[in-house]
């Protein structure tokens, strides 16, 4: 099998040491990929400063040009970027291929986002002009998730080398394939060799060496609490700005005069879209008591009639992505139903032979749940929803915002008034009202409060999050 390598300064680049990229769906290898460390840390990042002048010259007519061309290529090769995607996570090939489709739409919304990002002009008195310059950091670096590898490269790419910067990324250690199928793509639309650097490698090694090298003038990181906390322990130390886009327990609020269907419908995809392993899925549902059991059966119901199998099948619902995932997803549920949870459907490893080997976990659904219990506090990162009763709309907003995470939050009611009052009250970087989205879109700024992180990816935000302003004042 053929070797995934870093790709630095528009070429390959071997490690001495290898892992093996294992596919959740069979548990089998899908191939060694490099190994790399602070040398190539080292290499990637001489790179990236030596090509980001000339990159920062040009005219943002021409970047915009190549985002543009990067977007094209993207979409000609979607079907095999799909393909290598779904096999890396283990999610269904449709999933992946809206994955690739979203890839694509970063780099030209982008592309055409840099030909109006302006300065500003600031009337501070007749006889002086001031403006503001917006400029590139220089060297930026962002360590990605594996649960949606094209999409959070782009996001955290498009924009850094739109603004004039040269980016280093270090994909998870699961999923590092189309991470460099994708520079390979850059290089084809005519970003230039060192601007779009990738280091393949362990967490542990690659990322903490690009976390700590003094060449690196901006971070960004997409995972969990915990190592984002070390992340910007280690900038801080460097006095270096971060984005970080951290975990989630978002809540979905339903009130008795919402559309139960429509609210089901919503809730069963935001929990299983990508086996659940999305910071922003919907995975704690609170729901009130005049309507519980009605909306608890219906998503019982649809949960029931989910199909499960290899991503390459195109079910509703793969495998996680390790089978370490798989058995931090079981401990927590078991946890679950030691306590006060009651499993309505699922709560296991699905019974079918044609799984075997794979690291699945079928839909699961608990009811009853202790707002204070792990399950109700924790991102269980699977295919887990975790539902409670309140009675008042105060009581609501408490059990919402009652955990250490603020990423996400839904409110489904036709009263508007109420939509408003919740979404000023609901501690979160985004609050939907009768529909869910893990996300949003491109053009939506995306982010947390509390331990969820802080910064914005996404929209015209991601723009000023890579780069800087400076203030120029003119005596005239």
């Amino acid at each position: 099998m053929e070797t995934t390598q870093s790709f630095i300064n528009g070429a390959s680049v071997a490690s001495a040491d290898t892992y093996d990229n294992i596919d959740p769906a069979t548990g089998q290898s899908l191939g060694p990929v490099a190994r790399a460390g602070a040398g190539e840390v080292d290499q990637a990042v001489a790179a990236a400063a030596a090509a980001q002048p000339a990159w920062n010259a040009t005219l943002p007519e021409h970047r915009a040009r190549v985002l543009t061309r990067i977007a094209d290529l993207v979409e000609a090769n979607a079907e095999e970027l799909a393909r290598l995607e779904s096999e890396d996570t283990g999610k269904p090939i449709g999933q992946a291929r809206t994955d690739a489709t979203v890839c694509a739409r970063y780099f030209r919304f982008y592309g055409h986002a840099i030909d109006s990002y302006y300065g500003q002009t600031i009337p501070l008195a007749p006889d002086q002009h001031v403006y503001t310059r917006k400029e590139p950091f220089g060297v930026v670096a962002s360590i990605v998730a594996w649960n949606y590898p094209m999409q959070l490269l782009a996001r955290a790419v498009a924009a850094a080398i739109a603004t004039g910067n040269a980016t280093i990324i270090k994909p998870a250690d699961e999923t590092p394939r189309t991470a460099v199928a994708i520079a390979r793509l850059a290089i084809e639309a005519g970003v230039p060799a060192g601007v779009f650097n990738v280091v393949t490698g362990i967490g542990a090694e690659a990322g903490a060496a690009l976390t700590a090298h003094p060449g690196v003038s901006h971070l960004g990181f997409v995972g969990s609490t915990q190592i984002g906390s070390t992340i910007a322990h280690a900038a801080a130390d460097r006095v270096v700005p971060t984005v970080l886009e951290l975990g989630g327990k978002s809540a979905q609020i339903v009130f008795p005069d919402a559309d139960l269907d429509t609210a089901a419908t919503f809730l069963t995809k935001a929990i299983l879209q990508n086996a659940g392993q999305t910071c922003s899925a919907g995975s704690r549902l609170l729901v009130h008591h005049s309507v519980h059991q009605e909306l608890i059966a219906k998503v019982a119901d649809n949960f029931g009639k989910v199909s499960i199998g290899r991503g390459s099948e195109d079910p509703d619902l793969g495998p996680l992505v390790s089978a370490k995932q798989q058995g931090r997803v079981r401990t927590m549920v078991e946890a679950a139903v030691a306590g006060s949870g009651e499993v309505i459907i699922g709560g296991g490893v699905p019974d079918d032979e044609r799984l075997a080997g794979g690291a699945y976990f079928a839909p699961t659904l608990i009811d009853g749940v202790d707002p204070t219990s792990q399950i109700a506090q924790e991102e269980v990162f699977g295919p887990v929803l975790a539902a409670m009763k309140f009675d008042t709309e105060e009581e609501a907003i408490a059990l919402a915002n009652g955990t250490d995470y603020a990423l996400l939050g839904a409110v489904w009611t036709k009263d508007i008034s109420r939509a408003h009052r919740l979404a000023a009250a609901i501690q979160a970087g985004q609050v939907y009202v009768n529909t869910y989205g893990a996300g949003g879109g491109v053009e939506l700024p995306f982010g947390g409060f509390k331990k969820s992180g802080y910064g914005r990816e996404k929209g015209v935000e991601a723009l000023d999050a890579y780069t800087q302003t400076k203030t120029v004042i003119i005596k005239l």
